[in-house]
């Protein structure tokens, strides 16, 4: 228990100064803590640490965690790949959605969101790098997607989301994150109210800061190793 404690200082201790390294305010960087195969009591120990923001990778996992947990007021994020029959729970059960790249999923999302809930927060993921083995649109495909997204009901687009193929030095991870960060202040430029760059990881942290990263999504970090 004391492990998770010390090891969200720790993580909280490298966004502050990496902030700090780049004249931005931590207070503007939300930590993401991915719980995936992680248990509801690991959970329950981070929200006891102050911890809010939880992200889950496996929809039937997190829906039992989130029974679990009922009694706290967490803000789920699913961050996970998103298939068409899986919406109607996402949209029930989730604050933020971070993996959106079809406008077909982004409207079952709108048309399944319960209306005695807030809107659901949206993020579009965008592969930065055009790996194969990655989810996302091109960054050709963002205007016209943002656009279409941005007009949908019971949703609201907050911005975008990355991961980059991984790289050594902090000036090389910088260069997807900064194609991100321009596409998101074009957003800006053509009317979408967005506010969110979901991009950095344990591994990348100053460089995603650097870049004007909102949400760092950490897990192994806090969490351990997973089983």
């Amino acid at each position: 228990m004391q492990n998770t404690e010390n090891n969200l200082n720790q993580t909280k201790s490298q966004i502050n100064h990496a902030a700090d390294l780049y004249s931005r305010p931590a207070s503007n960087i939300c930590l993401l803590a991915v719980s995936k195969r992680k248990p509801s009591g690991d959970i329950r120990e981070a929200y006891r640490c102050g911890q809010r923001d939880f992200g889950e990778n496996y929809l039937q996992e997190a829906q039992q965690k989130i029974q679990d947990l009922a009694d706290l007021d967490i803000c789920w994020h699913f961050i996970g790949a998103i298939q068409s029959n899986k919406t109607k729970v996402i949209a029930e059960n989730f604050d933020w959605v971070h993996c959106v790249d079809r406008l077909k999923i982004a409207k079952r999302l709108s048309e399944q969101r319960p209306d005695s809930l807030p809107p659901l927060n949206i993020c579009i993921q965008v592969n930065v790098d055009l790996e194969d083995t990655k989810g996302g649109i091109a960054l050709e495909q963002l205007p016209a997607l943002s656009q279409q997204i941005s007009q949908l009901p019971n949703i609201r687009l907050r911005g975008l989301m990355a991961i980059p193929a991984p790289s050594d030095s902090v000036e090389s991870q910088r260069k997807p994150f900064a194609k991100l960060r321009e596409a998101f202040e074009e957003m800006q430029k053509n009317a979408i109210e967005c506010d969110t760059l979901s991009m950095g990881m344990s591994q990348d942290i100053e460089a995603a800061v650097a870049e004007g990263s909102t949400l760092i999504r950490i897990g192994t970090a806090i969490f351990g190793e997973r089983l």
